[in-house]
């Protein structure tokens, strides 16, 4: 079995604490690298870190927004009609039973690096006292972040790549084994290139309401083909147009 990330647990103990004292029903720590999602780092659920991975399955989402702006993104009520922002991202999330959300970066010295991202089932604004101690906690947050990129980088130190780019981010995309496998196996498939093959695994998921995570799941596990024809909708093994569901719905 593969070792824990450093500072794993550490951040999914911070999650779970903080789904009692901040009186919500989720939370979970993204990892933001390059204005997009690179992982779910720690989560209080295995629910709470499929909510969050639909930041990297829609390409939006309140976390990449709280990095971008480095300040907290607060929705009290996703269903109300004047939230317009992520509508991906907002109906999938609304479909789970999620009505507030709130997502507060996370700083290492001058760098946002990810989002401490709340996810509670009954709408309405974060309180005072909840909301200071949410910040409180983000800034907990960046200390497993930072035993991650320090990992990250002891790691590369002993495997010096002389072709690496300095400038490369450290931090590995937790999450996102399964997503690249599978795209590597979409390019020989489908003849084509990497952005492609994930561009059709993340439209099929958006086509089916499903994670990336699933559906790459599902075609490791030769559940679902994705043809070379566009005209022909995706198949699975069964004869069925979607793959078959990943249970993993539940409380957040």
């Amino acid at each position: 079995m593969a070792a824990r990330a450093p500072g794993r647990d550490a951040a999914d103990a911070l999650c779970v604490s903080c789904v009692g004292l901040l009186e919500v029903d989720g939370v979970a720590v993204s990892v933001i690298s390059g204005g997009t999602s690179a992982g779910t780092f720690g989560s209080s659920s295995a629910v709470s870190r499929r909510l969050d991975e639909y930041h990297f399955t829609f390409g939006e989402g309140p976390s990449l927004d709280a990095v971008s702006s480095r300040s907290p993104v607060l929705v009290p009520d996703l269903g109300a009609g004047s939230e317009d922002r992520w509508p991906a991202f907002r109906d999938a999330l609304l479909e789970d039973g999620i009505r507030g959300v709130f997502a507060l970066p996370i700083m290492i010295t001058s760098a946002c690096v990810g989002a401490l991202d709340l996810y509670r089932q009954r709408p309405g604004p974060l309180g005072g006292e909840a909301l200071a101690s949410a910040m409180v906690a983000a800034q907990l947050a960046s200390a497993p972040l930072l035993d991650l990129i320090s990992g990250a980088r002891t790691v590369e130190d002993s495997e010096v790549d002389p072709h690496a780019d300095a400038d490369d981010d450290p931090t590995p995309d937790m999450d996102r084994v399964e997503i690249y496998q599978a795209s590597g196996m979409l390019m020989p498939a489908l003849g084509v290139s990497a952005d492609e093959a994930m561009l059709r695994l993340r439209a099929h998921a958006l086509a089916t309401s499903q994670s990336a995570s699933q559906v790459a799941r599902a075609i490791i596990e030769r559940r679902l083909v994705l043809e070379r024809d566009d005209a022909h909708w995706p198949h699975d093994t069964n004869g069925s147009h979607h793959s078959q569901p990943d249970p993993e719905r539940g409380s957040p």
